[in-house]
């Protein structure tokens, strides 16, 4: 490892302690070195707050004059909630900026690195570039797909099944398991499920104190048909938003918030306008943490982009039993969904697969609708 990638790996780690917080702006860690020694160092925490690189020069000082930035992604240019980065740099006197990854955003790509170099910085761009993209996966497909970055989580046993005859899952992972699931909700911006989640479930969809941060909690339900009480409408937790083709004046919209719930009406609720609602929100991750027909209209309209199942070594059998996915309609196994970038990770007694979901390989044609 070469001591720019040393050094940028640092500003890796300082971004991640961010995750989750930080929509609609990327993750982001600075580290500023003078003589071979990090003299200030910071990472941008949440929307509305200063920038990675304000927090490193504010640590730096004067110390900041001629020294060397580290920057996962290229400072920006533009006047926003927060001045342009791009003009702090210049006026502390910083002799060379090392960028990660030029923003993906095509409005900015490229002119935070232009001013720099006009200024008389000199810039190395590309270093890490590939870890740099992957800590900002969510954000680089908001920006260019103007929807969120969706994760699909589910657990199943050996045979492939999520639940008994009965409908009960729990527990079908160790509490490891579900440790992991508490940090990624913890990680995501907003968690999402169908109205029959909801109703068989009665999911809390929090973090459960692994972390002080809770994502969104979003129900996609037609015809507002959801119980009353439910843990989501506990919103002193965590927020909730219920996104139906029911109007406002439903008797159960005026219940739900009164009790902080919110709730907003589209005129056809699908993963594809779930999705698209929520990008219109900044929101970079959504995790999907719905049953089988939801996940299989979502996979096959492209609104899940990486997977984690957790696959637990038990056996339950039943030819009826739910399974993460329902009917794709494939005949061959040619025609399956071949995933990529696979990841096996031993928890526990479990085993954890991460994984991509090929770009525009989801499955055409009709498909039942699930019962939200």
């Amino acid at each position: 490892m070469t001591l720019h990638e040393f050094y940028m790996a640092r500003c890796l780690a300082l971004a991640a302690q961010a995750k989750g917080r930080t929509s609609p702006n990327p993750l982001v860690g600075c580290v500023i070195v003078q003589a071979g020694e990090i003299v200030g160092e910071g990472f941008h925490p949440q929307a509305g707050q200063p920038h990675a690189e304000v927090f490193a020069l504010r640590a730096a000082g004067e110390l900041a004059q001629g020294a060397t930035l580290y920057v996962n992604l290229e400072p920006c240019n533009h006047y926003g909630r927060t001045p342009p980065c791009t003009e702090a740099v210049i006026q502390a006197g910083i002799k060379t900026v090392v960028v990660g990854l030029i923003d993906p955003d095509p409005r900015v790509s490229g002119r935070g690195v232009e001013r720099l170099r006009q200024a008389g910085l000199e810039v190395i761009t590309g270093v890490l570039e590939s870890a740099c993209r992957d800590l900002n996966e969510a954000f680089i497909h908001r920006v260019l797909h103007h929807r969120p970055f969706g994760i699909l989580k589910y657990a199943m046993t050996l045979d492939g099944k999520m639940a008994s005859r009965s409908g009960h899952s729990q527990w079908i992972t160790s509490a490891a398991a579900r440790i992991f699931v508490h940090q990624l909700r913890a990680e995501s911006d907003a968690v999402i499920v169908g109205g029959n989640t909801v109703r068989q479930d009665n999911p809390s969809l929090t973090s459960h104190q692994v972390s002080d941060h809770n994502p969104l909690r979003v129900v996609m339900s037609r015809q507002l048909n959801l119980p009353h009480p439910a843990h989501l409408w506990q919103t002193e937790m965590a927020p909730t938003l219920v996104l139906t083709e029911a109007a406002l004046d439903h008797p159960l919209a005026q219940i739900l918030q009164a009790q902080g719930v919110e709730l907003q009406t589209l005129p056809s609720l699908t993963p594809t306008s779930a999705l698209t609602a929520l990008g219109e929100r900044g929101i970079n991750t959504v995790l999907w943490e719905s049953g089988g027909i939801l996940s299989t209209q979502a996979l096959r309209e492209g609104m899940i982009q990486k997977i984690w199942a957790f696959i637990a070594p038990k056996i339950i059998g039943g030819e009826g039993n739910m399974t993460p996915f329902g009917d794709l309609g494939l005949e061959t196994m040619a025609e399956a969904i071949a995933l990529e970038r696979v990841q096996w990770q031993p928890i526990d007694t479990e085993m954890l697969l991460q994984a991509y979901v090929p770009p525009r390989q989801y499955v055409q044609g009709p498909i039942p609708a699930p019962n939200l």
